[in-house]
């Protein structure tokens, strides 16, 4: 058993058109600073929240996906503290009555199959402000707070501590975006839509706190800093310290930021301009869609897929449903081509399924199917396209990358090659397969990718035993 022990809790805005107490837009990135505002979400005296319904039926909606309870009554009660992008001086969320209680999330655990991690609840709140640091390097000269984002309807799901490596949370993070973004109540690409605070420690004894951090790659940064840490001060004997810290991206690090705050610190107590809710009754009439598991098992039954293909493909809701695009008559090939290259090249270039054309892809296939290019040469089709506004078969046409087979170009190449590496020659020779291999990469290079991978390997075989 791991000796670390970790456990989250996750705020995800929810997809809503309007703010959680008041009819302002949530969509507070589009205009200038302090422009989506209005008196209730500003907190000025007099004011009365209403409650956003379609932010209660979203998150109740993520509460049944994850197979929560659903209390009879649930509560908002106000959560007391100073900071500048909070101008009520307190937060309303949901304390000792939250909406939802237990549940779980599955996810691939690091011994293999599937672990499920318990969920202690999920509840609603508002976002507060946000603050915008000015000056250069670590250190702002200034701060300016915008309130556009203030009242911004959350969630926050909180884990119990059953994460035992920073993969289990990152894995744990990728499963609930996609079944957010199946369920249709959050956008992974808006700025800001999910902030992470981490709990970790080292078995028996004090844990940390490491807060707002905004990305699955960070999170796993930030538990891995911390467990290093954490361990190098037990190695020396020295105390670990239950306190809240800082992950600085730039660096990969955690910083202390205060003393870890305690429940009784914020002085709750229940909301008194909202009665309670009681929307237990609301669940059976939600229906949940096809989820990321349900269509990653239907993907292996309906397209003959390998399981890991299909977790690749159903790990997020476009690349799903780009994918059953293109797929058309060969599933598997479709499959290979995106799991394996489509995903590798876009994330070299930072970008997202939904920049690549569907029409385009399938054209590239097509050609790789058909045997017009090789797989080496669609790769470099596949470069092409998306780094410039062309057709595949314009590519293949401007860059000659037409396939080969047992024609003059390739016998060539062959010879060549057997003059050039006489030691691949006496190796494969004397026994040794493999070497064949080498000798096939340097056709490949000559014939710049174009020569048809089996067939060089019947030709090549024959012109090594004459």
């Amino acid at each position: 058993m791991s000796d670390v022990v970790i456990g989250l809790e996750i705020h995800c805005q929810l997809d809503t058109k309007t703010k959680l107490f008041c009819p302002c837009s949530t969509d507070y990135r589009d205009d200038g600073p302090n422009t989506h505002v209005c008196p209730v979400c500003l907190g000025l005296p007099g004011t009365m929240p209403a409650v956003n319904r379609a932010a209660i039926e979203y998150a109740l909606k993520v509460a049944k996906a994850f197979h929560c309870a659903i209390p009879e009554e649930c509560e908002f009660s106000r959560k007391n503290y100073f900071y500048p992008d909070l101008p009520k001086g307190y937060q309303i969320t949901q304390y000792d009555r939250p909406l939802a209680l237990g549940g779980y999330i599955e996810i691939e655990s690091e011994e293999g199959g599937e672990k499920r991690v318990r969920l202690t609840r999920i509840h609603v709140e508002e976002d507060p402000g946000r603050l915008v640091h000015k000056g250069g390097g670590d250190r702002a000269r200034y701060s300016l707070v915008d309130y556009n984002r203030s009242g911004v309807p959350l969630i926050e799901i909180v884990t119990e501590p059953d994460m035992t490596s920073p993969k289990e949370a990152r894995r744990l993070l990728a499963q609930l975006r996609a079944t957010l973004e199946y369920l249709g109540v959050y956008d992974s690409e808006k700025e800001g839509s999910l902030r992470v605070d981490a709990n970790v420690s080292i078995r028996g004894h004090e844990r940390a706190e490491v807060k707002n951090i905004s990305s699955y790659k960070g999170v796993e940064k930030a538990l891995t800093f911390e467990i290093t840490r954490q361990r190098s001060l037990i190695r020396r004997g020295a105390v670990i310290e239950r306190e809240t810290r800082h992950f600085v991206e730039a660096r990969g690090t955690t910083t202390s930021s205060r003393s870890k705050v305690e429940e009784h610190d914020y002085r709750y107590f229940p909301e008194p301009d909202l009665p309670p809710l009681r929307v237990a009754g609301w669940v059976d009439a939600i229906e949940l869609p096809e989820l990321p598991a349900a269509r990653r098992d239907r993907f292996v039954a309906q397209y003959g897929l390998s399981a890991n293909h299909a977790r690749t493909l159903t790990g997020d809701l476009r690349l799903a449903a780009f994918y059953e695009e293109i797929a058309g008559n060969d599933p598997a090939l479709a499959a290979t081509w995106v799991a394996d290259t489509l995903l590798g090249e876009l994330n070299y270039r930072e970008r997202s399924i939904g920049t690549v054309d569907p029409a385009r892809f399938r054209a590239l296939l097509a050609l790789v199917k058909a045997g017009t290019i090789t797989d080496r040469s669609g790769v470099e089709v596949l470069r092409a396209v998306l780094d410039g506004d062309e057709e595949p078969n314009t590519v293949v046409e401007r860059l000659g990358l037409a396939a080969t087979t047992g024609d003059d170009a390739i016998a060539t190449a062959i010879a060549e090659a057997i003059a050039e590496f006489p030691q691949a020659v006496a190796d494969y020779r004397a026994g040794k397969a493999n070497a064949i291999n080498y000798l096939a990469g340097q056709v490949m290079k000559k014939t710049r990718g174009r020569a048809d991978p089996r067939e060089l390997g019947r030709l090549l075989a024959e012109a090594l035993t004459e």
